[in-house]
């Protein structure tokens, strides 16, 4: 983790569950090279938390927009934090998964 890390915590909204969504979002995490989670909320949405380089964040927001063929993004919510360095790898949780 460099100093000049971020975190991201998005919630992506839309046709976005059942689609292979979160699946997606560990490939493309793994592909711009952050650390993080995804999971299904309750709501029918998707929250997305990952940390890294901000321009690699970037990268993966623009992918959450575009999600996997099937699913119909209809809003990404965005949020910038600083990193708190606490998550190493990046996972696929289940919905009743909290904290980090």
């Amino acid at each position: 983790m460099s100093a000049r890390d971020m975190r991201l915590v998005a919630v992506v909204r839309g046709y976005v569950q059942g689609v292979g969504f979160r699946w997606f979002v560990e490939r493309e995490a793994a592909r711009v090279g952050v650390d993080g989670w995804v999971a299904n909320r309750a709501d029918g949405a998707v929250e997305v938390v990952a940390e890294g380089p901000p321009d690699a964040l970037s990268q993966l927001v623009l992918q959450l927009w575009e999600g996997p063929s099937g699913s119909a993004v209809s809003d990404v919510e965005v949020a910038h934090e600083p990193a708190r360095g606490n998550i190493t790898g990046f996972t696929i949780r289940s919905g009743g998964h909290r904290g980090d």
